[in-house]
């Protein structure tokens, strides 16, 4: 094997991705001299592009739309691809491509962050792959109850197994165009992308709890910085995506990183972006 270690986050879109310093600032913390690159790779570009991958792949990381179409592409995968039917993570090495979801892990921890309360009711917006990661977080924080709110009320029917399988009482409904009262359950999630929630954000509940919104370019999101505004709790997808590439790092390397250092290159990334977005960038 010659050359650096490789990894890399897939996915289209990819531009936005923040993986990369998050990955970047891991690897330079642990003293690995590691490449970590982002990669415009559409579902069926997947197949051919695991295929052509050499010996100093350690890992991936992966995006929409490529969670649950890497599958049937696995040679094994953890409990948890195996309940939640999604993978965000492929190591490589000798056992082949192991799936596993980091996305749980990030979510819980970004709840936590917040302060959000276990044994309480919650509502999931949006049936994507990262819809059953949050039914599966949920789950672990305790959750009494969810619903799960998607534009396709029968694409959301489709988490029901999973809630079942997790012992998490779930019902599903149609997406309103405005936010009903029932989102006032205190813990919500949204799994939506930014065109997706900012329809939502002039209408957040009266009495905001705790919000996740997974969305994190523009940040902050609108849902997230209207919710902020009406009083209520919020936690960005920046902040959940920090704690998933984590256990990424930890999957791929063996080692364990810094939180700290990884969400200091987290948050000078994102601060580099909005000075650009103001047309102040330095030169």
């Amino acid at each position: 094997m010659t050359g650096p270690r490789r990894a890399a986050v897939l996915g289209s879109p990819i531009a936005h991705s923040l993986s990369p310093c998050l990955h970047r600032a891991a690897y330079a913390q642990l003293g690995l001299d590691w490449r970590y690159d982002a990669i415009e790779v559409t579902q069926s570009g997947l197949a051919p592009f695991l295929a052509g991958l050499g010996p100093q792949w350690a890992g991936l990381s992966l995006t929409m739309p490529l969670k649950r179409a890497v599958l049937p592409l696995l040679d094994g995968a953890s409990d948890m691809v195996a309940l939640t039917g999604a993978a965000n993570t492929v190591v490589l090495g000798p056992q082949g491509r192991i799936g596993h979801n980091t996305d749980v892990t990030g979510i819980v921890r970004a709840l936590q962050g917040i302060g959000a309360p276990t044994a309480a009711p919650a509502v999931v917006l949006g049936a994507g792959a990262t819809a059953g990661s949050a039914l599966a977080a949920l789950a672990q924080l305790g959750c009494t109850c969810v619903a799960v709110l998607a534009r396709r009320p029968d694409a959301a029917e489709g988490l029901l197994p999973l809630a079942e399988a997790l012992g998490l009482p779930t019902d599903v409904g149609p997406l309103p165009q405005v936010l009903p009262e029932r989102t006032q359950a205190p813990i919500v999630v949204s799994t939506l992308p930014v065109g997706g929630s900012q329809a939502l954000a002039p209408r957040v509940p009266e009495h905001p709890g705790w919000l996740l919104d997974v969305a994190y370019d523009p940040w902050p999101p609108p849902l997230a910085a209207a919710w902020v505004a009406a009083g209520g709790s919020a936690a960005t997808g920046d902040e959940m995506l920090l704690h998933q590439a984590v256990e990424q790092v930890r999957l791929m390397t063996g080692q364990q990183p810094d939180v700290a250092a990884m969400r200091a290159g987290l948050q000078a990334e994102i601060t580099r972006r909005r000075v650009a977005a103001q047309g102040h960038a330095p030169r």
